[in-house]
């Protein structure tokens, strides 16, 4: 079968009553182009069954196009419902687009809602924008400790080597997930401090974190080499 004919049963599909069919409609798009696959996206952008709206929002940061970064912008800007701008900021870190900075910040700084605050900060590490490590380092003293997760996360991504020193205060966290977030970032930012914090982090109690201070050690110790 043709790739328009196929096209055109999704379109269909994606009309369907069962919020099912309109899923797996969805799911379908992932082996054609962007270009093919947006306007069919478009189609339940703005779908009554919560699941479907996630899944096309994802599905735009995945597949882009031009028409993508301005539809997640004003999801993420507008949108009412927190999980929606939580989901549109997630996808603009998919489109390694670095206009998605300054929206991005703004959604940080300015929403109310942890959840999209933390998509925020994951996507400003995705987007490996050096410009991101004022907010990162604020993101450290937040209350939420999935926030300090993202953020440490995020600085390791966008390799702020001169971040360590305020990193380094996680190396005793109580969160052992703190922790493994740390021995990770870690692992991206070579120096000293790193590498002795690494040592510490690799006699760990807690066998993840241990584990992930060891794969980062050896990885900064084979590229001091």
């Amino acid at each position: 079968m043709q790739n328009s004919s196929i096209i055109e049963e999704l379109s269909t599909q994606l009309e369907s009553p069962n919020s099912r069919d309109r899923l797996i409609a969805l799911a379908s798009l992932r082996q054609f182009s962007p270009t093919e696959a947006v306007p069919l996206i478009k189609k339940v952008l703005y779908d009554s069954h919560m699941p479907v709206r996630s899944m096309a929002i994802f599905a735009l940061g995945v597949k882009h196009t031009e028409e993508s970064y301005p539809i997640l912008v004003k999801l993420l800007q507008t949108d009412p419902d927190y999980g929606i701008r939580a989901d549109a900021a997630g996808a603009l870190g998919y489109l390694g687009d670095s206009r998605a900075f300054e929206p991005l910040v703004r959604a940080f700084y300015e929403d109310t809602e942890w959840l999209v605050r933390f998509s925020a900060a994951v996507s400003l590490g995705n987007l490996q924008d050096p410009r991101a490590k004022d907010v990162l380092l604020k993101a450290l003293n937040c209350k939420e400790i999935v926030l300090q997760q993202a953020a440490i996360s995020a600085l390791g991504e966008i390799k702020a080597i001169e971040s360590v020193d305020e990193l380094l205060r996680f190396a005793q966290s109580e969160d052992w997930l703190l922790r493994q977030r740390l021995a990770e970032a870690l692992g991206n930012l070579p120096c000293e401090k790193s590498i002795s914090a690494l040592k510490f982090l690799v006699r760990d109690s807690n066998a993840q974190v241990a584990e992930a201070a060891s794969i980062s050690l050896h990885k900064l110790l084979d590229t001091s080499h």
